[in-house]
């Protein structure tokens, strides 16, 4: 027998669902709920906040609260690729504005927006904890120091599997 569809009609939330009940619906498991709502959707939706709300049994403001301090977690669609630029104080002495100003440029995309083509979605972050690395950007995960401009948006080709420019 077929395994019948999530009552909303989109089976992610019957994913959300499992982790939901393999934790018993413990509120002292939001945040974890939340890694695993924005691992099957992608971001974290008003409805889906609202959904981990009603399901853990808290205040809709109480999960907004915790999922806004929190910076890995995102509300609107991200681009197929992400790069994340610290702009700490080691970063940004070192050059992480020129990086910022690169990807904005090469991707048409402002930071913490993603490019109209959906392509990359570039993010700042007051600080990654490797000052020791500085300029440090993350590549969809993947941590580089010692960037600059050109590194990083090699960096993106090399992660999209761009081929260089012909000149």
């Amino acid at each position: 027998m077929a395994e019948a569809l999530h009552p909303s009609g989109d089976d992610r939330f019957a994913v959300l669902d499992k982790h939901l009940k393999r934790t018993h619906h413990a509120q002292d498991q939001l945040i974890e709920t939340l890694h695993v709502a924005q691992e099957v959707f992608g971001y974290l939706s008003d409805d889906i906040l609202m959904y981990v709300a009603r399901a853990l049994l808290l205040p809709p403001s109480m999960v907004l609260g915790v999922a806004t301090f929190y910076h890995l977690f995102n509300f609107e669609a991200q681009g197929e690729h992400a790069c994340s630029v610290c702009t700490g104080t080691a970063c940004f002495v070192k050059g992480a504005d020129a990086i910022v100003a690169a990807v904005r440029d090469g991707y048409a995309v402002a930071p913490g927006a993603t490019s109209e083509d959906g392509f990359l979605t570039l993010r700042t972050a007051r600080c990654l904890g490797s000052c020791g690395l500085a300029p440090v950007v993350v590549i969809d995960g993947n941590v580089a120091g010692h960037q600059d401009a050109r590194s990083t948006l090699e960096l993106i080709r090399a992660q999209a599997r761009i081929p260089e420019e012909v000149n």
